[in-house]
C-alpha cells in the first residue's frame, strides 16, 4: 500500500514507519519537525517537511502522489499533534487551535482526493472517569484535559466523515506507549521529556538526580498511581492492522494496551533491576487531574484483529528504552 503517515518524525509515528517499511509498504512521511527528529524517519521513506496548518504545502504533498484514476494514498495515519496533558491546560488555545484545525485540514483534503481509509492515532486521555478497570471501548467518554477533548473532536470528525464521504475510519485509544525499537536505532525523545520511564532512565543515566513520585496516597497496593505500558513496536503492529482491516469497509474504535497495571514505584524497581543503577526518589504532591489506574482492556482488538503484545512484562519494555537512551543519551541531537 501507499501510505501517508503524518507526524511519521515523532517517537510512535516513527516505530510505525519502521514496521510498514519491513512490511513492504511505500510511506510518505509528513512532519513539521517542531517535535519530531528527521533522524528517526526511515531511510527508505519519502520524507515532506511541512506543517498541517499549511493547507497549500499540504495539498502539494498529496498532488505529488496523485495516480492515474486513483487516490495518492491508500490509507493516511494521523499521528501530528501536540501531546502534553499538562501544556493543553496552561495553553488551552495552542491545542483547540493546532490540532483541531491540523485533522480538519488533513480530511479536507483527504476528501478532496480520494482517500478513504484514515487511522487515527487517539489516547486513554478521554476516560477520564471510568467506571470500570480494565478500561472497555464501550467506557463514558469523558476527556481529561483539553489534549483528550482535541482527540475527542478527532474521533467525532471521523465519524461525519464516513456519514458524508463513506470514509473507513479507525480510532486508537493508546495507554502508556513506552519503549524503543529492538535494535536501537529509535526510540522515545521528547522535548520536555514527561513520561515516567525515560525520566527515571534519566536519572540511571546521571541526568536527574532524583524521579519525583506524585502522590504516594493512593487507593493502590503501594500508594503511587497504576498505569497500563504498551510497548511501541505492538503499537505499531496494531495500526498495520487496524489499517488492512479497513479494507472490509467497516470503521473500529480501539483501546490498545498490555492489560497489566504498574506502579510508579513498580516502574521504578524495574529500572533498578535492568539498569543496576540505584534510582533516589523524592516524594511530591499529587497533580491535579492524575486518575488512580489506568488500565486497559484490549480483548476487542485481540478478538476482531488477532492483536497480541509481544513485550508482555514490564522489564522487557524497559530493557529496550534502555538500550535506545544508553546509545543515544542527549537523543537524536547527541
Amino acid at each position: 500500500m501507499k501510505v501517508l503517515v503524518t507526524g511519521g518524525a515523532g517517537y510512535i509515528g516513527s516505530h510505525v514507519v519502521y514496521r510498514l517499511i519491513e512490511r513492504g509498504h511505500e510511506v510518505t512521511v509528513f512532519d513539521n519537525l517542531s517535535a519530531g527528529h528527521r533522524q528517526a524517519v526511515h531511510p527508505k521513506a519519502k520524507f515532506v517537511q511541512g506543517d498541517l496548518l499549511d493547507m497549500a504545502g499540504l495539498t502539494v504533498a498529496f498532488d505529488v502522489n496523485q495516480r492515474d484514476g486513483a487516490s495518492p494514498f491508500d490509507g493516511v495515519l494521523h499521528f501530528a499533534s501536540h501531546i502534553q496533558v499538562g501544556e493543553s491546560m496552561r495553553d488551552p488555545f495552542k491545542y483547540l487551535r493546532d490540532n483541531v484545525n491540523a485533522t480538519t485540514n488533513l480530511l479536507e483534503v483527504c476528501t478532496a482526493t480520494g482517500v478513504d481509509r484514515f487511522i487515527l492515532s487517539s489516547t486513554a486521555n478521554l476516560y477520564d472517569a471510568p467506571k470500570r478497570i480494565p478500561i472497555t471501548e464501550d467506557e463514558a467518554l469523558i476527556p481529561g484535559s483539553v489534549y483528550g477533548e482535541t482527540k475527542y473532536i478527532g474521533e467525532r470528525y471521523l465519524m461525519w466523515m464516513e456519514r458524508i464521504y463513506g470514509m473507513k475510519y479507525c480510532c486508537l485509544r493508546y495507554f502508556n506507549a513506552s519503549g524503543a525499537h529492538p535494535d536501537g536505532i529509535i526510540g522515545e525523545d521528547h522535548r520536555p521529556e514527561t513520561h515516567l520511564i525515560p525520566l527515571v532512565i534519566q536519572v540511571a543515566l546521571g541526568q536527574r538526580p532524583h524521579v519525583d513520585v506524585y502522590g504516594t496516597d493512593y487507593d493502590t497496593p503501594d500508594g503511587t498511581a497504576i498505569r497500563d505500558y504498551v510497548h511501541v513496536t505492538d503499537l505499531a503492529d496494531a495500526h498495520i492492522l487496524a489499517l488492512e482491516a479497513l479494507k472490509d469497509g467497516k470503521s473500529r474504535v480501539y483501546n490498545l494496551g498490555s492489560g497489566s497495571g504498574y506502579s510508579v514505584l513498580e516502574v521504578i524497581e524495574s529500572v533498578r533491576r535492568v539498569t543496576g543503577h540505584p534510582i533516589p526518589v523524592k516524594d511530591a504532591p499529587r497533580r491535579a487531574g492524575d486518575l488512580p489506574r489506568l488500565v486497559a482492556d484490549s480483548t476487542r482488538i485481540s478478538a476482531e484483529l488477532g492483536w497480541e503484545p509481544e513485550y508482555d512484562n514490564l522489564d522487557r519494555i524497559v530493557e529496550t528504552a534502555w538500550k535506545w537512551h544508553q546509545s543515544h543519551p542527549e537523543g537524536y541531537g547527541g
